[in-house]
């Protein structure tokens, strides 16, 4: 069980936030499909920089068994220990536009307190809108525009950015917690799900990062140089395109998943849901097929989430 104490802190050297600015709420933890939150997380703290107002309590928060943190071994001793964060930030986008940030990893305790604690920072902030972003595996495929589900109190992003509108039940986040609670606040909030090919959810799939960047420009007004991600995009889908072009199974199997895309997003009354496989591979048999090539991205660097 977690330790008793207070939930977080105020950091002492934290600048001023000025009311009125968008929240964006970026957390890993129980499904991020693609590593698209990851990345998201890793280019909000490498390109912008943010700077902390809020530290909460990895002891009170964390289950330090399932979110090891990182210790660094020098030779003979030990240097450096990197707990995982979790945090408040005030941020800026490319254009010098200022923004709250709340990154890290999601909390495995205190749930409601937690949630509790974010929409009251967010109020006494004067946050205008929130926005979070999390990525599902979806049966569809990478040669068509990444879709999204949108939830949440915008109706106006609801109807322009949902392609899928499913009634179901599934595992929650604490981001769904949080999106839950602002609501019933009367917040102004919207959560993303990106819908990521199947066969690549278990990769970092670039496309995804980009598409939740794209997802939080759209819902708040803020802009991102993107271009690192773009390249990382271009050298993963060549990859990609060459496998599949190798194969006569997953050549067949993309075109069948293209068909069906392209029936379900034109209304067709032929087209089955996309949720639905039917009769289409199964993402362990893509994923066996790129795993030889894709396994040296997920090896190489697994830093993804580690902040």
């Amino acid at each position: 069980m977690p330790l008793s104490g207070p939930l977080y802190e105020r950091v002492a050297s934290a600048p001023p936030v000025p009311a009125g600015l968008p929240m964006v709420i970026v957390l890993t933890g129980f499904t991020d499909a693609g590593g698209a939150v990851a990345r998201m997380q890793e280019f909000f703290h490498e390109s912008l920089e943010p700077a902390p107002v809020v530290s909460f309590s990895s002891d009170v928060l964390l289950d330090y068994r399932a979110r090891r943190p990182v210790i660094s071994f020098q030779a003979d001793h030990l240097a450096e220990y990197r707990p995982a964060r979790l945090e408040l930030s005030l941020a800026h986008d490319a254009l010098g536009q200022p923004f709250v940030l709340l990154s890290g990893f999601e909390p495995d305790f205190a749930w409601e307190a937690f949630a509790e604690t974010v929409v009251g920072l967010a109020e006494g902030l004067e946050v205008a809108t929130v926005t979070w972003v999390h990525a599902i595996p979806m049966p569809v495929p990478h040669t068509r525009p990444l879709g999204t589900t949108v939830s949440g109190t915008r109706t106006e992003l609801t109807e322009a950015h949902s392609v899928w509108k499913p009634r179901t039940q599934v595992p929650a986040t604490v981001g769904h917690l949080l999106e839950y609670r602002f609501a019933q606040a009367g917040a102004a909030v919207a959560g993303f799900v990106l819908l990521v090919p199947h066969y690549l959810g278990d990769t970092e799939y670039p496309a995804a990062a980009l598409a939740g960047l794209d997802s939080v420009s759209v819902a708040t007004g803020l802009v991102f140089d993107v271009d690192d991600v773009l390249e990382e995009n271009r050298a993963y889908l060549t990859k990609v395109d060459d496998q599949v072009g190798a194969s006569e199974e997953l050549t067949t199997m993309l075109q069948g998943l293209e068909a069906r895309y392209d029936a379900y997003m034109a209304g067709s009354t032929l087209g089955q849901p996309i949720i639905h496989a039917g009769d289409l591979p199964s993402a362990d048999e893509l994923a066996a097929e790129l795993e030889r090539f894709l396994a040296d991205r997920r090896s190489d660097d697994d830093r993804r989430g580690r902040i």
